[in-house]
């Protein structure tokens, strides 16, 4: 019997998707469960496991090709004896696979069948991980639990492998025993006059030239086609910046209030709450509470109506393997300090491991990114549409600023308001980045709500 591997159910934003990487190639033997792709969507990464146990017949979709839901991708062989003799000893293997794809195919709004698991094969289930972690330790054979051990940690990452696997590399190998000298005889050696001929070092070789490399008149250039992310994210800059009327407003802010509530707090806070004290949970309630006064900030463009929204969420722009993304954080206005810094932690600990759903990359009202973590000093942020502004952090400088007559040293930082002209008008604009730099350098408004 011939079972189809079909493309699970994208969303209704989500037109079509690519495959990024097959694990297995034709004649291969799998098991239910066991992870046959990826395919990248313009904001997730969905995991395509093997519906039933038999050997992969044939591959219909190379990787890059661009596939649509319910679209049959490869087939799958369930009466060959093959799979007959290989399928006991790796099942435990494909129900570990099973419960990892049955949560990403959800994530993304697919409708893939989850795989059947009795109650003891979900209780030895090995730990979950993503594809990206199980492809790199796949390719480098290496054991999980060996990689947890050394991270010290029960959830592993992609990061922790290759640092796993940068360690192993850089142990240096047992160096060679010298063999001893040769005793030295009292008689002098006789000296040979005539002059040793050297030969000539042979001339260097050229180094090959890759399968995406070109020799342009002996210059190598290399050819890379963007991921699915990459023209996505591309194509949303360029209609940000044809769409809208984008200006941007600066701003600076003293954050040693900050600074002094982080030192005074940080250990009780991090031992009570299982997390450290961020300077993002600042800015977010800042952002919270300015937004509340500025309702047209927080608001968008929907042909000639403008759509105010009663709700803040907030999406916090993280960098991952993969690109630009923009999880979202909802309800942000009723979350705490340690509500907002735990939900950011989960949602940048899914962003580079490529497992966050597209239900947490979809909607929000108002976005922070922040370009201090990678030394920006300043910088204009562009629109997340339909968004209308967006909030840039950077880098926090000790810096002479006068106070009191006086001029003194502070840690500042340059903050950079980006919004729709269409519909936010300039003093507005200004008004609420000067409302969230009043609510850093004086953080006892954030409680009081003033």
């Amino acid at each position: 019997m011939v079972v189809e591997v079909k493309v699970p159910v994208l969303a209704e934003s989500v037109a079509e998707a690519s495959i990024l990487k097959w694990h297995k190639k034709p004649g291969d033997p799998v098991n239910r469960g066991d992870s046959l792709t990826d395919i990248e969507t313009d904001k997730v990464t969905l995991e395509v496991a093997a519906p039933n146990n038999g050997v992969l017949k044939e591959i219909l979709k190379e990787e890059g090709a661009d596939v649509t839901s319910n679209e049959v991708i490869a087939r799958i062989d369930t009466s060959s004896e093959k799979a007959a003799e290989t399928g006991t000893s790796e099942e435990t293997d494909g129900d570990r696979e099973a419960e990892t794809e049955t949560a990403t195919a959800t994530a993304a709004g697919g409708q893939a069948a989850p795989a059947q698991q009795s109650l003891p094969d979900i209780e030895k289930a090995g730990p979950k991980l993503s594809p990206a972690v199980r492809h790199l330790l796949s390719q480098h054979d290496l054991d999980a639990e060996t990689v947890m051990q050394k991270a010290g940690k029960q959830r592993i990452t992609k990061e922790d492998v290759q640092n796993f696997i940068n360690d192993q590399q850089a142990t240096p190998e047992t160096a060679a025993v010298p063999e001893p000298e040769p005793e030295k005889s009292e008689a002098p050696a006789a000296v040979n006059l005539k002059p040793a001929k050297i030969k000539p070092a042979p001339a260097a070789k050229a180094p090959p030239v890759a399968a995406d490399e070109q020799d342009v008149e002996g210059r190598l250039e290399k050819r890379v086609p963007m991921t699915r992310l990459r023209r996505r994210v591309a194509e949303r800059l360029l209609s940000a910046q044809h769409e809208n009327a984008i200006l941007t407003t600066f701003n600076e802010v003293n954050m040693q209030p900050v600074l002094d509530i982080r030192k005074r707090y940080q250990a009780e806070f991090e031992e009570i709450h299982g997390v450290k004290l961020g300077f993002m949970s600042f800015f977010t309630r800042a952002v919270v509470e300015s937004l509340k006064k500025f309702p047209v900030i927080n608001a968008s463009v929907d042909g000639n109506d403008i759509i105010y929204h009663g709700y803040f969420d907030i999406g916090i722009a993280v960098s991952s393997p993969r690109g630009l993304v923009v999880p979202i954080l909802r309800d942000a206005d009723s979350l705490s300090l340690a509500d907002i810094e735990i939900g950011i932690r989960e949602l940048s600990d899914k962003a580079r491991e490529s497992r966050l759903e597209l239900e947490e990359l979809t909607g929000g009202t108002f976005t922070i990114t922040n370009g201090g973590v990678f030394g920006s000093l300043l910088s204009t942020p562009i629109i997340n549409p339909p968004q209308s502004a967006i909030l840039g952090m950077h880098k926090m400088q000790d810096r002479p600023v006068a106070e009191n007559g006086k001029v003194v040293i502070r840690p500042m930082m340059f903050l950079a308001l980006s919004y729709d002209h269409r519909i936010i008008d300039g003093r507005d604009a200004v008004q609420f980045l000067v409302s969230i730099k009043e609510h850093l350098e004086d953080p006892a408004r954030l409680l009081l709500q003033v």
